[in-house]
Formats: C-alpha cells, sequence, structure tokens
C-alpha cells in the first residue's frame, strides 16, 4: 500500500486529484492539505510514501514543503505542481529534492503514471 499525501491550495485541484487516486488499487489517500503549514503538519503525522505538492500556497511554498519532507523523509517520493513553470522555480524544486515537476495544465494525468510505475515496482 503506497500511503500519499496532496497538498494544494485549490480544492478542485484535491478532488481531481483524490477522484484520480482513487481509481489505482494499492494507493491510500491518508491526508489532503490545503496550505503549506497544513502540509508540513500532516507529512510529519502520516510519513507519506508520495507527496504531491502546490508550489504555491498559503502559508509558505510547496518548495519549503519539500525541503522539509526530504529533510525528515529522504526516501519520500515528491511530485511538484505548478501551474507556474518557469525555469527558476522548477531548478528550486530539483535542487531540493523534487522527484517530478510537472505543469498542472498539461501533465496532470502524469500523476497517475507515476503512481502506477510505482505500484507496479512493489509487485
Amino acid at each position: 500500500m503506497i500511503k500519499v499525501l496532496i497538498a494544494d491550495d485549490s480544492v478542485i485541484v484535491r478532488e481531481r486529484l483524490a477522484d484520480m487516486l482513487s481509481e489505482l488499487e494499492g494507493i491510500q489517500l491518508v491526508a489532503q492539505a490545503e496550505d503549506a503549514l497544513e502540509a508540513r503538519s500532516l507529512a510529519q503525522k502520516h510519513r507519506p510514501d508520495v507527496a504531491i505538492l502546490d508550489v504555491r500556497m498559503p502559508g509558505g511554498s510547496g518548495v519549503d514543503v519539500l525541503h522539509d519532507i526530504k529533510k525528515r523523509s529522504p526516501d519520500t517520493t515528491v511530485i511538484m505542481l505548478t501551474a507556474y513553470p518557469h525555469a527558476d522555480i522548477r531548478n528550486k524544486c530539483v535542487e531540493g529534492g523534487a522527484d517530478y515537476f510537472l505543469e498542472k495544465s498539461t501533465e496532470f494525468p502524469r500523476v497517475l503514471a507515476i503512481l502506477s510505475d510505482r505500484l507496479s515496482g512493489l509487485a
């Protein structure tokens, strides 16, 4: 079972991701956060195997949450989602240890592919 945390300030994005994840057997959505502070707290509490983080959230950035998660649990797979796929943001995420950096408008479906690949690696 792969435990997943979703952190995004958009309810629509969180719901869409939760719906997508429900299609995969072996995925457990352990928590959803709407801001960076809540994401940090939930990541520490649930220790997810995968964290899906928005780059821009109230109360701090997804990059800050990324740093916290990787410091506590370097093996956690972190997928960064953004509507702002600028090179400097991508570089900050990659330098911070992000495993994936996806643009919401064009690469959203890749989240399922990434998790499916992760599931097949467990088999």
